[in-house]
C-alpha cells in the first residue's frame, strides 16, 4: 500500500537521541535536522571562490562545523532548542572530545554520517559559472521552532 502525501507529511520523523555526558553532569537530548535546516547548515559550511583560470570552485569552511551543528541540535526535553546560532563560538570552546562525540550522534541523526560527509566533499570540485556569491545564508540568532512546517535556521 503506497503512502498518500498527507501521510508522509504528518509523520513524526525526526528523530532524538539521550546521549550520556557526565563530564557536564547529565545526559543531552540531541534531535536531527529537518531535510531544510540541513541544506541549510551545509549551505553554511560553503563558500564559493573564483580560481585564477576564471573558473569557480567550492571551497568547505570547516571552522567551528561542529559547534555550529550542535547548536542547531541540541534540545530540551520539550524539543526546544537550548542555543542560538550565534552560541555556537562559546560552544565550540568546549571539549572537542565531548563535541565530536555529540556531533557525530547529531550528523547520523540528520543523514549526515561519514559516508554521506564524504559524498558530499565528492560533488563538490566546482560551482556553476552562473553563481557568483557565496552560498552562505545570512546570520540568525533566533531559535528555529521544533516542527516540521518551521523555517531552517540559518548560521
Amino acid at each position: 500500500m503506497s503512502l498518500s502525501a498527507d501521510a508522509i507529511l504528518s509523520a513524526d520523523d525526526v528523530q532524538t537521541q539521550a546521549v550520556p555526558v557526565p563530564e557536564w553532569g547529565g545526559d543531552v537530548i540531541v534531535r536531527g535536522l529537518t531535510g531544510i535546516e540541513r541544506d541549510a547548515y551545509e549551505a553554511s559550511l560553503q563558500q564559493i571562490r573564483p580560481k585564477p583560470d576564471g573558473s569557480r570552485e567550492v571551497i568547505f569552511i570547516r571552522d567551528n562545523a561542529r559547534a555550529k551543528l550542535l547548536v542547531k541540535c541540541l534540545t530540551d526535553e520539550a524539543g526546544n532548542r537550548l542555543f542560538k546560532d550565534s552560541d555556537a563560538p562559546a560552544l565550540g570552546k568546549k571539549s572537542g572530545r565531548i563535541l565530536d562525540q555529540l556531533y557525530d550522534v547529531a550528523a547520523e541523526l540528520s543523514g549526515m554520517g561519514e559516508a554521506a560527509e564524504k559524498e558530499i566533499e565528492g560533488n563538490s570540485a566546482a560551482a556553476p559559472s552562473g553563481d557568483s556569491s557565496s552560498s552562505s545564508p545570512a546570520n540568525s540568532d533566533a531559535p528555529s521552532p521544533n516542527s516540521a512546517e518551521g523555517s531552517a535556521p540559518e548560521s
